[in-house]
């Protein structure tokens, strides 16, 4: 089969199944404030295995779709909050998945990787932390917690938050600083020495075991569990985080798009004054907005996979690319609210919580502000390589 048939056939197969069979369970009691319930994760993933869609970006040898093909199959999944946890395409698994299969040794993708492919696993990636105490969050280099070499063993102390998943995760990637730089560790959870102080209440809620702040007190991990090299882990980190951005706007591409439809069916059914809201040029020019928003969220989407299946990085396509699916998402979620007044606001649809959804994604993976201050930097360094010549 023909790379853009096979990435189709899948993409629609997901479709099928986050429209018919996971889009029910929306309203299940077992989404909770803090995410889906570990109960009702398994239960989905079941139903994803039964109709051959679990980890569908990740083909049975093993080898991963490419960056453009998984846009299309992860918009799909995204379709419901939740699709990417049915399917196992949502963060954080779907970009630990991608660093452990970039850098990960023959033992551990045998360890920690397969187990979360097969959706049997959840991870969590442990590198935030707390702001009033001056630990790393949108800056990387203030990392406070600490790892030293202790025999065959690290030794790792310090506390990270909004450790999105942390709760219920069977595997975790640690991030922690040692003397000659940042280092990542892989860890199975739980375990006693990672204490879970709280789940935070947060403005979103689609993954499951919400975003925790944990304790890290004297954790002895042995050395081969380290991911890599030691003092590599921001470049590592880097490996990770382009595809992590991109996937997060493919997934919440496929949830606005369908906040959209279900406004543009509410705004061709609902009459006010005499006619349907679509005839009122303010509705109706709200839902054109949003087709032209979506087709350039799209665009954004496939320019920076195709960037990197070049093998390029992308550090500044993804960050262009953040920011305006982003914002444009944002724009869409809070039309498809206006559009729908009164039941915009309310939980009988999706569309409150994609617009809850899109505002946590805003900062998610680096806020705007923060791409926009690298992307100013990449502007003057290249201003002045060129002004040298």
């Amino acid at each position: 089969m023909a790379v853009e048939g096979r990435a189709e056939a899948i993409a629609a197969k997901v479709e099928a199944f986050v429209r018919n069979v996971v889009a029910p369970f929306e309203r299940d009691p077992r989404c909770t404030a803090h995410g889906p319930t570990e109960e009702l994760v398994a239960e989905l993933r079941d139903k994803a295995r039964a109709a051959g869609v679990m980890t569908p970006h990740i083909l049975e040898d093993g080898s991963h779709l490419t960056q453009l093909e998984t846009a299309l199959v992860l918009r799909m999944t995204g379709l419901s909050p939740l699709g990417p946890v049915a399917c196992n395409t949502g963060a954080p698994d779907e970009g630990n998945m991608y660093l452990l299969g970039k850098i990960g040794s023959p033992d551990i993708k045998s360890r920690f990787l397969k187990q979360l492919v097969s959706g049997d696993a959840r991870s969590a990636f442990f590198m935030t932390e707390p702001a009033d105490e001056g630990g790393a969050g949108s800056d990387p280099s203030m990392m406070k917690t600490t790892c030293r070499q202790d025999g065959n063993h690290w030794v790792i102390n310090g506390r990270k938050t909004f450790i999105t998943g942390a709760e219920g995760a069977k595997v975790g990637i640690v991030m922690a600083k040692g003397d000659d730089g940042a280092c990542m560790f892989l860890v199975d959870l739980p375990h006693p020495s990672i204490r879970i102080e709280r789940v935070l209440d947060t403005i979103d809620n689609s993954m499951p075991g919400g975003h925790a702040t944990v304790v890290i007190d004297e954790l002895r991990v042995p050395a081969d569990q380290m991911l890599g090299d030691s003092g590599e882990g921001f470049k590592y980190a880097q490996i990770r985080l382009s595809p992590a951005r991109l996937s997060h706007c493919m997934r919440w591409l496929g949830g606005c798009i369908r906040a959209n439809e279900i406004a543009t069916n509410y705004a061709n059914r609902r009459h006010a004054f005499g006619k349907p809201l679509i005839d009122h040029e303010g509705v109706g020019f709200m839902l054109a907005e949003n087709l032209i928003d979506l087709k350039q969220a799209e665009l954004m989407i496939d320019w920076c996979a195709s960037v990197l299946d070049t093998g390029s990085l992308g550090t500044a396509e993804s960050s262009m690319a953040k920011v305006a699916v982003s914002e444009a998402l944002m724009r869409i979620a809070d039309r498809c609210v206006q559009v729908m007044g009164g039941m915009g606001v309310s939980g009988d649809t999706i569309v409150e919580k994609m617009f809850r959804e899109i505002r946590a994604f805003r900062i998610y993976d680096g806020p705007t502000e923060v791409h926009k201050w690298s992307l100013a930097k990449k502007i003057k360094r290249d201003w002045t390589a060129k002004s040298s010549h």
